[in-house]
């Protein structure tokens, strides 16, 4: 085992935590491909990780406080109700929210300081092929071929690492698309009136938006939000959803830009509407709904994590909290095991169930957030702790704990 070779396909926030977890494991060799040429950092989107997740995976080695974070303490529900006073509408209720929020970029920049430098980064490569060949898996780029004891596939949701371990499975459309933006939080209006340590579901029917402020690296603030809802029918025709894609910052349509406007002016409470509206066109990516998740893990010498494995909606609140466990998993199976097939194997078992259970919590709360909405504005406190008890059935919002090992 200590002699084996590794190879990662994909240098994001999985990636380099793969990367990281074959090294702590005991694999000596370990070479990552990154098909983009410059650094990642600037992506500039918000995550939020629950906790207790935290507190696990600082235990674990993959998280710590120097990563720059904002504590979030509460879950305000708000709805538009035009006999509401106040520019935030009416407050139907307020949840415990004991979450971190993190900027993509900079959490990135941690994970990707803490891979050792004996770990060959190799960016501005594209894989074109992965197949499983006797006692390994081989890696095809433009500059040749190489052998190596384990692929691990972190190349994300359009993974083709996932199309070689398992030809012809796809991410299936849910139907709905998230808006998503990201701005300075000094371009906010008013900002006294929605705290810190809040977080803001503003629901409306047919979808909500979620609002929260992430760090912005350099111990400033972003505001973050992602807007959920179904466009109505035929304007998401000919964009290609029903295989997996996105639209890039300023890639919108202007159908789709029109929607959006609609929904922040008609739909939404004012103060949410403008917060909505107050993101340049820029600075606004299209993120549509999919549901997949693989039927193994592992399959002879490939290993997949991260969305590559999975796509579970973002109403879990887990995508990046359950690549980082990925990597403790398969940290531990490496340092554990005796054989390549044993680690593969023991990583599998437990991985697989995790990805069940996150897509099937993905879309029960889809249901209930977007595609079967109750009459929200008939909904008190009480009422609103009732169904939420409801659509977090599992109880594994923000990210399952990891089973003991």
């Amino acid at each position: 085992m200590h002699s084996g070779r590794v190879a990662v396909v994909g240098g994001s926030v999985a990636g380099c935590a793969m990367a990281l977890a074959a090294h702590r494991g005991g694999a000596d060799e370990i070479t990552v491909y990154e098909r983009a040429a410059g650094r990642l950092a600037e992506r500039g989107v918000g995550l939020a990780v629950h906790n207790s997740r935290y507190a696990e995976l600082e235990s674990a080695g993959y998280m710590d406080a120097d990563m720059p974070w904002v504590q979030l303490v509460r879950r305000r529900w708000y709805v538009r109700d035009e006999r509401a006073s106040g520019p935030l509408g009416k407050e139907l209720g307020a949840m415990p929210f004991p979450f971190r929020t993190y900027n993509w970029g900079p959490l990135w920049g941690e994970l990707r300081r803490r891979v050792p430098e004996s770990v060959e980064f190799r960016t501005g490569t594209s894989v074109e092929a992965v197949r499983s060949c006797p006692f390994g898996a081989e890696v095809d780029t433009g500059g040749g071929t190489e052998r190596f004891d384990v692929v691990i596939g972190a190349d994300g949701y359009r993974s083709m690492v996932r199309a070689a371990a398992h030809p012809g499975l796809g991410a299936e459309y849910a139907g709905y698309l998230a808006w998503r933006g990201a701005y300075p939080e000094d371009r906010l209006s008013d900002p006294h009136l929605w705290a810190a340590e809040d977080s803001v579901y503003v629901v409306f029917d047919g979808g909500h938006v979620i609002v929260y402020r992430i760090p912005d690296g350099a111990g400033g603030h972003r505001v973050n939000w992602v807007l959920y809802t179904a466009p109505p029918p035929g304007l998401d025709a000919g964009l290609g959803f029903t295989n997996p894609t996105s639209l890039p910052p300023g890639g919108l349509t202007d159908a789709l830009g029109a929607h959006l406007a609609y929904v922040a002016d008609e739909l939404l409470p004012p103060y949410w509407g403008a917060l909505v509206r107050a993101t340049a066109p820029g600075e606004v990516f299209l993120q549509p709904m999919y549901d997949f998740t693989a039927p193994r893990y592992a399959r002879d010498r490939v290993l997949l994590a991260g969305d590559a494995a999975t796509v579970a909606r973002p109403h879990t609140g887990a995508g990046a909290v359950k690549a980082l466990q990925d990597a403790t998993v398969l940290e531990s199976a490496i340092a554990t095991a005796t054989t390549w097939p044993e680690a593969l194997e023991s990583y599998d078992t437990d991985r697989t169930v995790a990805g069940r259970t996150m897509v099937d919590l993905g879309r029960r709360l889809g249901r209930a957030l977007v595609e079967e909405t109750p009459c929200w504005r008939d909904l008190d406190q009480a009422g609103l702790e009732a169904w939420w008890k409801q659509a977090d059935g599992t109880g594994a919002f923000g990210g399952r704990e990891l089973r003991p090992r």
